[in-house]
């Protein structure tokens, strides 16, 4: 049995980097030092053990991970510093010199609790602890709280594409997942938590199902039975593993929000091609448009990168192009950064950062256009608002099915309610939406809801 007391007088803090998968497992770990005897505060408040789980995504990961740290000790300069996460996995030995870091953990030892029953105490070296990912079969399930409204639920972990711009497979290893079952049950607990909604998360969880024997089709189907959530959304998901089955689940789904959110990455075959994507525009083409005849008022956001090795200026604007041409309701925009161990550096064309910018730059500007223009789509409809907790000291913001962002003045009935709400026109000085809610519910005439984000 754990001797609780010895972690009474203990109290923790947790920084997240990167996605929402770190978010799930950050407080999955939470929860889990909450039932040894730690006690949560916030980062600020000068904790005793910090915990960092970083990001390996961009170029910034390690000067963010340094400043967190760094902030960390500046509140409270004997504090024991735990790093994790996927930039732990790939540089162990980097994190482990930066002065104040006591103990390093990998992807796969970020939640076994173990690490944490030991002496908590400063230590002139830093402990590592980052096994061969590569090797790793086992999936340790995770799903966020401290936002009872909408939670991110892990349903997967790893990625076999190995892309040539990209470190996850080498920080998260191979794709992997737990059964259809125990899923479920994970999304049962979430919902007896008092998540009204959530969002399925995961490394490439079109994937799902490869060591178990079963389909994400299949797992979506199962979560549609669950009787303690009211919605499920689908995060990213690869234009070839989203298959019609699944689009015309979702829209026959009483449950499944019409929201898609797909990686493109480039408009330009050549590029796909060197980027060792697995379709090709032709392809991701055909998949939105058959979104858009399912579900003509889906929201569909679209990830790509500018300014990767090999793009070219003409092949920039084939991109453009066929972005602009797309039925989409957003972008989600990325500026390429060289990444350690990958395949892209052998390509010899490398686009000057200042021109990278400046197609992030056009390509936010479409961004704007398209949400724009979705969000004009709705003016005068009703929507089911979904209201999450209080947002600032005045507001409180949620969102509609198809992922219109509504903003209006706190009001603690509506916190983790679904409401019916009418959305009436977009301010073009702000572009704010106002909306009209329920005569029982009017604290004043009109509500103002953020359009963009």
């Amino acid at each position: 049995m754990i001797d609780h007391t010895q972690f009474q007088q203990r109290t923790v803090a947790f920084y997240t980097l990167g996605c929402k998968l770190n978010f799930s497992e950050t407080s999955t770990i939470a929860r889990h030092l909450e039932e040894e005897g730690f006690t949560r505060v916030d980062f600020r408040e000068g904790a005793d053990v910090y915990v960092i789980n970083t990001c390996s995504v961009t170029e910034t990961a390690e000067k963010k991970c340094r400043y967190t740290i760094h902030r960390a000790l500046r509140t409270n300069p004997s504090a024991f510093i735990v790093v994790t996460g996927c930039f732990a996995q790939l540089h162990p030995e980097k994190i482990a010199r930066i002065e104040g870091v006591d103990l390093v953990l990998g992807s796969n030892e970020k939640l076994d609790m173990s690490f944490y029953r030991g002496t908590l105490e400063k230590r002139k070296n830093a402990e590592i602890h980052a096994g061969n990912i590569a090797k790793d079969k086992s999936f340790m399930p995770s799903w966020s709280s401290g936002d009872r409204t909408r939670t991110f639920l892990k349903v997967q972990d790893g990625c076999d594409y190995f892309c040539s711009y990209c470190t996850i497979p080498l920080a998260r290893g191979r794709s992997r997942n737990a059964s259809i079952e125990a899923t479920v049950e994970q999304a049962k607990q979430a919902g007896k938590a008092g998540a009204k909604e959530i969002i399925l998360t995961g490394v490439n969880i079109g994937d799902f199902g490869k060591p178990t024997g079963e389909t994400f089709a299949g797992l979506i189907k199962a979560l549609e039975k669950v009787d303690e959530v009211e919605r499920f959304r689908i995060s990213s998901i690869e234009p070839n593993l989203l298959t019609e089955e699944i689009i015309q689940f979702v829209a026959g789904s009483s449950k499944f929000m019409p929201h898609f959110h797909i990686p493109l990455q480039s408009g330009s075959d050549p590029i796909l091609k060197l980027m060792r994507r697995k379709y090709d525009t032709s392809l991701f083409r055909e998949r939105i448009e058959t979104i858009n005849t399912y579900l003509p008022d889906a929201f569909i956001g679209v990830d790509v990168i500018t300014g990767v090795r090999g793009e070219t200026v003409e092949e920039f604007e084939k991109t453009r192009h066929f972005l602009n041409r797309l039925n989409i309701s957003q972008l989600h925009v990325f500026t390429y950064s060289e990444r350690p161990n990958t395949q892209a550096l052998k390509i010899e064309h490398s686009v000057p950062h200042q021109e990278r910018k400046r197609r992030s730059v056009i390509l936010h500007e479409l961004s704007e256009y398209k949400l724009r223009k979705f969000y004009k789509r709705f003016e005068g409809t009703k929507a089911k608002v979904l209201f999450e907790e209080r947002s600032s000291d005045r507001l409180m913001h949620g969102y509609s099915e198809n992922y219109l962002r509504v903003e209006c003045p706190f009001n603690p009935e509506l916190v983790n309610s679904i409401v019916d709400v009418e959305l009436k026109n977009i301010s073009p000085l702000s572009g704010n939406m106002t909306i009209q809610l329920p005569g029982s519910l009017v604290q004043s005439q009109v509500f103002h809801a953020n359009a963009f984000r």
